[in-house]
């Protein structure tokens, strides 16, 4: 099974220029190819596409500076395009599960940058990752590989932090289950109920969404396009990704502590995308994570061997998991 390596780095001003420079060329390539996809009755292959967007341009003045970056980047910005139509397709058909997949759309300069590279775009050397054109970076090494790693992908986001993210493969890991089985009972007040009697409470987020709501009325009384205003949308990104580490860093510990201890984990299928139609309490809903929470459950439960099972959404869970914490000594 693959899973992701995640490291921050912090460039210098010049691989900074350098990387805005990829950001900008992958972005380009990205909204050439489906600007052509948007006027054509057929969509063209993605061979065709690199050939066009990339291979053609180039010898343009208009994109002869898509030669300065490397030539990975650029086609795996084909792919995923490639692959945002495939999802688009499939969900029109019924035969991808979940919310409806939208018509994919051109990529901004304000929103998240990434580029990945394979194998033949990186190496790993000296405590150090080089990126083809771009340099050696040091990224900040929290925890080894399993594995070598088969992509990386060069992340900005919003608050302008840079990262890197490998894709490794990784054998499951045999450790001994302490229970048989446990059942859980997603909430807002108290976040899980566990069927064993234990409570865990999500973190309060109100400070920081009080902050984030200041500053958004702040960005929208201010003029586009200025300086104050890009400020503003700065500090709101940092904002949301203070409460979204905090979530994440939540959630991690405690769906790693269920699947460690559980052989069994069953949760409930919730229907989020309906119940955040409630204007009272979407905003509280959205930021609890639970969609998240199912998701690393899910993985862990297939990296450490254990079972996962999902059940209707009109079983009385809640009554279930109330009545035995009730009748608990």
């Amino acid at each position: 099974m693959k899973a992701r390596y995640q490291y921050r780095f912090y460039p210098t001003n010049q691989q900074q220029q350098s990387l805005a420079r990829l950001f900008g060329c992958v972005r380009v390539v990205y909204n050439d190819a489906l600007a052509i996809c948007k006027q054509s009755e057929k969509k063209p292959k993605s061979a065709e596409l690199q050939k066009t967007v990339i291979t053609q341009a180039k010898k343009t003045e208009e994109r002869a500076w898509l030669s300065e970056v490397s030539n990975i980047p650029l086609q795996q910005s084909v792919a995923d395009l490639e692959i945002a139509f495939k999802n688009f397709f499939d969900s029109c058909k019924g035969k991808r599960k979940g919310r409806k997949v939208g018509y994919p759309k051109f990529k901004k300069r304000t929103n998240r940058q990434s580029a990945r590279l394979t194998r033949g775009g990186f190496s790993i050397k000296d405590g150090g990752v080089y990126l083809a054109k771009i340099g050696v970076v040091k990224p900040i090494w929290s925890r080894e590989f399993p594995a070598s790693p088969s992509s990386v992908t060069v992340i900005k986001d919003c608050a302008n932090r840079y990262f890197l993210s490998f894709v490794v493969d990784i054998e499951p890991i045999s450790v001994e289950a302490k229970n048989q089985s446990i059942g859980i009972d997603l909430g807002i007040k108290t976040f899980a109920v566990m069927s064993n009697g234990e409570k865990a409470v999500s973190p309060s987020y109100k400070a920081l969404d009080r902050r984030v709501r200041q500053l958004q009325r702040r960005l929208a009384r201010q003029q586009k396009d200025s300086k104050r205003r890009n400020r503003t949308r700065i500090q709101i990104a940092k904002r949301h990704n203070q409460i979204a580490d905090t979530r994440k860093d939540f959630l991690h510990k405690l769906s790693t502590q269920v699947v460690s201890e559980n052989q069994t984990i069953v949760l409930e299928d919730l229907n989020v995308s309906g119940m955040v139609k409630n204007r009272k309490l979407s905003r509280v809903i959205s930021q609890q994570g639970w969609r998240e929470f199912r998701v690393l459950v899910e993985a862990k439960s297939e990296k450490y061997g254990r079972k996962f099972v999902v059940i209707s959404r009109w079983e009385p869970t809640s009554q279930t998991c109330v009545r035995f914490v009730q009748s608990k000594p």
